[in-house]
């Protein structure tokens, strides 16, 4: 990254840390968000208002690979936050990266518990 770039990205994290404290963040999120923004950078080795959509979706491509999509969900939520509230501008790729759907399975009960319910009294 050129040396101007690397200031402007040094004044803009700390601008990013100062507002996550101002909008009472806990430390965990202002820990994850801040280090989304330093993977992206360090990923693409420049500015993340560079990164173009198809940036973005390369860059999440390989994060699926490489993360859980608890940490991938906490990137997109931290770049997003990046770009409204530094950059002042709208997120415009929401839709880029959503982690699966999961289908929670019922409960099986075991047959004491079906009979313990059954014999159990009606009130």
């Amino acid at each position: 990254m050129k040396e101007q770039d690397k200031k402007k990205f040094d004044k803009h994290y700390q601008q990013l840390l100062k507002c996550l404290h101002l909008q009472g963040k806990a430390d965990s999120t202002i820990d994850s968000y801040s280090r989304a923004l330093r993977r992206v950078v360090d990923y693409f080795d420049r500015l993340p208002e560079q990164l173009n959509p198809d940036d973005l979706k390369n860059y999440f491509a390989a994060l699926v690979e490489s993360h859980s999509w608890s940490t991938v969900k906490i990137d997109r939520l931290g770049l997003q936050f990046y770009w409204r509230h530094i950059l002042g501008k709208d997120w415009q790729w929401i839709d880029i990266v959503k982690p699966p759907k999961i289908k929670n399975l019922l409960d099986i009960l075991t047959l004491a518990e079906i009979e313990h319910l059954i014999a159990a009294p009606v009130c």
